[in-house]
């Protein structure tokens, strides 16, 4: 692969940028370099204008996001429901990139913190986690980036890894990890530390779970060296709890992870999915719940595919 032929060209750079402040300060950053001053103030928009805005008015005064469309987990009682809906809110508030010291996300995750519980769990609060470690991962992560980062619920992660190096919900029944489980324990990991609670053991338990995910390249059985799982190579946002390739590499672009010959096929993978058109379409739209829509139906062209896309190749070409 020659660098040249993955950098993004200007027709795909105004494309991205004529959209919501959410992708344009993030093209600012990974892909034109822009300056500091610019890619801030672009960035505060997020509070204030587009996707992030609109999601952020959705919170009740409760603290929580709700409004689950009929038929959406009918298995799940409407607390279990709203709670997941805050969940999945709160993660793509983070992959908006919402700044965290600004007065709305203090307003927004002070509420979290006060007022959001898990009643079934003698009203623990939402920010000190639960019992499922896909779940808890992404509340530490969470915590963590709105500068409430929780030590207790970071070593309960800890405790929880599996001797492959990953984690699963299915534990102790399965004692074999979970891709699914273990992307979203180890992006909280790494929020955590770049909250400033760095130590040996998160780092350690982290670099496991990344060799977890390397081992396998990313979508391979260790043990007989065929596709785990198909859907895996086909893109979708916001990802909520599932695993797929392109979120795999773009965690390991943001851990700092050099690239080497265990991610070529993965990357091979995401150079596949572009159109001939240099754009990345929507391959999947999962069924969890957020009260927003965002930019594209299944098989247009996604500007957050498009995004997160390029800057995994030209992490991988640096």
């Amino acid at each position: 692969m020659r660098q040249h032929d993955y950098a993004p060209r200007p027709a795909h750079i105004k494309w991205l940028v004529d959209s919501d402040p959410a992708i344009r300060w993030q093209v600012m950053r990974d892909l034109t370099g822009e300056g500091a001053q610019a890619i801030a103030a672009e960035r505060s928009r997020v509070a204030t204008e587009g996707w992030g805005a609109q999601l952020l008015a959705r919170q009740s005064r409760a603290g929580r996001w709700g409004g689950s469309p009929r038929g959406w987990r009918g298995d799940l009682p409407k607390e279990h429901r709203d709670l997941l809906s805050t969940l999945y809110s709160l993660s793509v508030l983070m992959d908006f990139g919402l700044d965290p010291a600004c007065k709305q996300a203090r307003t927004m995750i002070d509420r979290v913190d006060k007022r959001v519980v898990f009643k079934w769990l003698n009203h623990r609060p939402y920010l000190c986690g639960e019992t499922e470690p896909c779940i808890n991962g992404r509340i530490l992560g969470i915590g963590a980036y709105f500068q409430k980062p929780n030590d207790a619920l970071a070593h309960q992660l800890l405790d929880e890894q599996l001797e492959d190096g990953g984690w699963n919900c299915e534990a102790p029944k399965s004692r074999r990890s979970s891709f699914h489980t273990t992307i979203c324990v180890l992006e909280g990991l790494l929020e955590y530390e770049r909250a400033g609670r760095k130590s040996a053991a998160v780092t350690k338990a982290r670099k496991r779970g990344e060799n977890y995910l390397l081992e396998r390249r990313l979508f391979r059985s260790l043990r007989t060296g065929k596709v785990i799982n198909k859907r895996w190579l086909r893109f979708s946002f916001p990802t909520f709890w599932h695993y797929d390739v392109l979120r795999g590499l773009d965690y390991l672009r943001i851990a700092g992870i050099k690239p080497d010959s265990r991610v070529r096929e993965a990357i091979e993978v995401v150079i596949e999915r572009r159109h001939q058109n240099g754009r990345w379409p929507l391959n999947l739209l999962h069924p969890e719940f957020i009260p927003l829509k965002m930019e594209t139906d299944v098989g247009g062209a996604s500007r957050w595919n498009t995004l997160r896309a390029l800057r995994v190749l030209s992490w991988y070409n640096s």
